[in-house]
């Protein structure tokens, strides 16, 4: 009987595992299916973006839509692109001066204001006109006593009353004293003075035409080098030539060489450029930012360049090649590196990296690596970006 029931247990127990795995693999039929059908259901991914060292792939289902570009080739010169600011030409200023020392009576122009070469510029009130004055009042009295005296000694030598050494003395003070009464009659013309209407003021005049760049005096202010200390009461500038003083590094300063030509863009005219040579570059390094100052002589027709307006400088520093070209809609700048699209076939495109040097006129920039002469590319990278993103 026990043996009869040890064998009941064992085909129970046989009968259950075999039931256990009807049951589990009925239920992986289940999930099979299951999985199946979902799968089915799922809508197709639109985008693939597969991530590797080098460049990025992405997938789209309708590659046609994104129009493609070729890179051209372009004969360009070499450039360097510098900052800098407007100045005036050093050698087209010309200092206003004073020569009597004394108070300033009247000013008739002001700082910024464009003066004409003659223009009355100020009046000052001097004691060097009285001084001047008395000195050629004196100057001319003793011209008239020594040409009396010459005259008398001429008329008594040829009488023979007199010896000739005599008639010599008295033709020596008469030299004498006209280089005096001319000595006198130069002070005043430099003073500013009409020795036959003298006046207690004297009159300043412009020397040259141009625009007030510096004013170093006031109404009622001291005029003169002796009471101001100052090298001139104004500075008047011609502004038809400026300077554009740029800032170039130490590294950058081998390219340029005087004579190199350049382009001039000015904040407050988009769109506008001036050209410009290099005039002269500086022999000293800022210690500080490890710069030069490079020169530009600049026309400025019209007066349009203002001093101290901002401006960036195009240095050709180089003869012209032929370089690789790009629009720029096509360059998308990501994580500070620029890339662009290259279809790679079957809705697929490749992101590579690109080095891109100078921007050119009609939207193009220069493709220094990453891409050859003639090579297709996205033509707008930033469309397929965002629908890479959206996917």
């Amino acid at each position: 009987m026990r043996e009869i029931s040890v064998l009941v247990k064992l085909r129970s127990g046989v009968g259950i595992a075999a039931a256990m795995g009807l049951v589990m693999a009925t239920l992986a039929g289940c999930k099979d299916k299951h999985e199946d059908s979902a799968a089915q259901e799922a809508p197709p991914a639109q985008v693939q973006v597969e991530s590797s060292s080098v460049t990025d792939v992405v997938h789209v289902a309708a590659p046609e839509r994104f129009r493609l570009t070729s890179t051209g080739i372009r004969s360009i010169d070499g450039t360097l692109a510098v900052t800098g600011t407007v100045n005036p030409d050093v050698s087209r200023e010309i200092p206003v001066l004073s020569l009597a020392n004394g108070r300033v009576v009247a000013l008739h122009v002001g700082l910024g204001d464009t003066v004409r070469k003659g223009q009355m510029v100020m009046e000052v009130q001097s004691p060097d006109v009285a001084a001047a004055f008395d000195t050629y009042t004196k100057a001319v009295n003793d011209e008239h006593l020594t040409d009396v005296t010459l005259t008398r000694d001429k008329l008594l030598y040829d009488k023979g009353a007199i010896a000739k050494s005599q008639l010599e003395t008295a033709q020596a003070g008469e030299d004498d004293a006209a280089a005096d009464l001319r000595a006198a009659e130069q002070q005043l013309r430099v003073l500013g003075v009409d020795k036959s209407h003298p006046a207690d003021t004297v009159k300043v005049y412009a020397p040259a035409s141009g625009v007030i760049i510096t004013q170093n005096t006031t109404a009622s202010g001291a005029a003169g080098v002796t009471y101001t200390g100052a090298s001139g009461s104004f500075t008047i500038a011609d502004l038809s030539h400026v300077w554009v003083v740029c800032d170039v590094y130490e590294n950058d300063l081998a390219k340029v060489k005087l004579g190199d030509s350049a382009s001039i863009q000015i904040n407050a005219y988009p769109g506008k450029s001036f050209q410009g040579t290099v005039s002269d570059i500086g022999a000293v390094l800022d210690p500080t930012i490890r710069t030069a100052k490079v020169r530009i002589q600049v026309p400025n027709p019209g007066g349009m360049l203002r001093i101290g307006m901002f401006a960036t400088a195009t240095l050709n520093v180089a003869k012209a090649a032929m370089q690789t070209t790009l629009p720029s809609t096509a360059v998308l700048h990501l994580h500070d590196r620029d890339y662009v699209f290259v279809p790679a076939g079957n809705g697929d495109f490749r992101r590579v990296v690109v080095k891109l040097g100078a921007s050119l006129d009609g939207g193009s920039v220069v493709v220094q690596s990453g891409l050859a002469a003639g090579q297709q590319v996205v033509a707008n990278a930033l469309e397929l970006q965002n629908t890479a993103d959206q996917g």
